[in-house]
């Protein structure tokens, strides 16, 4: 059996808010550890029929940023959505949103 191992750094200022997020894989090819600024990770307990989330980001991210973010992040949803369920119109009702988002957030380029 393999195992992989994920690490998660916050950093915070003495208010508690994030100021730098690194993490490191055992498999990140070419790198020690990485920097982000902003992160959203989602667990799901299947004992309790739950999703346990933690989403940061830091005082360096910005608006501009962070609705890229979301986008590229809803986009990515879609496409696993499709693959771990095959569902053909939910995944296009998806994609058409995701389209949406980008519009509305002027964002249609990125």
């Amino acid at each position: 059996m393999q195992k992989k191992d994920i690490t998660i750094t916050v950093e915070l200022d003495e208010q508690n808010i994030p100021t730098d997020i690194i993490w490191n894989a055992t498999d990140l090819q070419g790198m020690d550890k990485a920097q982000c600024r902003a992160m959203l990770l989602s667990l799901w307990d299947s004992n309790n029929k739950d999703t346990l989330k933690l989403d940061l980001w830091t005082k360096k991210m910005t608006v501009d940023e962070m609705k890229i973010f979301f986008h590229q992040t809803l986009v990515t949803m879609a496409d696993t959505f499709k693959r771990a369920t095959n569902e053909e119109d939910m995944t296009l009702a998806m994609q058409d949103f995701c389209d949406y988002f980008a519009e509305k957030m002027d964002i249609k380029d990125n």
